[in-house]
């Protein structure tokens, strides 16, 4: 009986997330970007390529209603620190109740001065559900930087989109290491892996996993 009330809740939860990001949509398209919350395959892929036994420091972006964050939560060590941000009210209060021991900000373009307030001195890994598609170029190139800042060498910066066209950009500002194409999220998104590159280097672009 237990389990099947445990079901019930897990059911409810799902479609209230659901409910509030089609809210949140239709009132802030170019913040929300989607309709649907992300999917677990697609949580799971965003996570993949992290080294979550060495990883001590990883902020996400965008946070949302918690998808990727319970991916995040559940696959790194304990004592690695996890910064969430997330710049919609509703979205960032389900947050702090979800996660009460987690530093939970607004604007993601303070990443960098988060992180040495919270007494860090660089992430292994950024995880990104910004539409920075939908951004002023501005805003988008300030992310961009203040990612790149905080990232420690080689550190990996994983973000996903619904086109390609961060492509060009990404592996301009990154080494990209591959795409990967998710189909089973509402709807199908490409998930960009890219590293840090050395400073001072001029790194030769990597080929994608998939072309055009």
């Amino acid at each position: 009986m237990k389990s099947v009330d445990a079901s019930r809740r897990s059911s409810m939860l799902v479609w209230w997330d659901r409910a509030l990001f089609f809210y949140k949509f239709i009132r802030s398209p170019q913040q929300i970007g989607s309709i649907f919350p992300s999917s677990e395959a697609l949580a799971s892929q965003m996570t993949k390529p992290v080294d979550w036994l060495l990883a001590e420091a990883v902020a996400e972006l965008g946070s949302g209603t918690g998808v990727v964050t319970k991916h995040i939560r559940a696959k790194k060590q304990a004592h690695a620190a996890m910064l969430l941000f997330e710049k919609d009210t509703d979205m960032r209060r389900k947050l702090s109740y979800q996660y009460p021991d987690v530093f939970i900000g607004e604007d993601a373009l303070l990443l960098y001065t988060t992180i040495q307030q919270q007494g860090l001195s660089q992430l292994d890994a950024v995880i990104s559900g910004l539409p920075f598609a939908m951004f002023p170029f501005a805003v988008r190139e300030s992310i961009l930087d203040t990612v790149e800042q905080s990232l420690k060498p080689n550190g990996v910066f994983v973000t996903f989109q619904y086109t390609l066209h961060m492509r060009k950009r990404l592996e301009e500002r990154f080494t990209m290491e591959h795409i990967q194409f998710v189909l089973w999220n509402l709807p199908p998104a490409f998930v960009y892996v890219c590293r840090k590159k050395p400073m001072g280097s001029i790194c030769t672009r990597k080929t994608s996993s998939y072309s055009r």
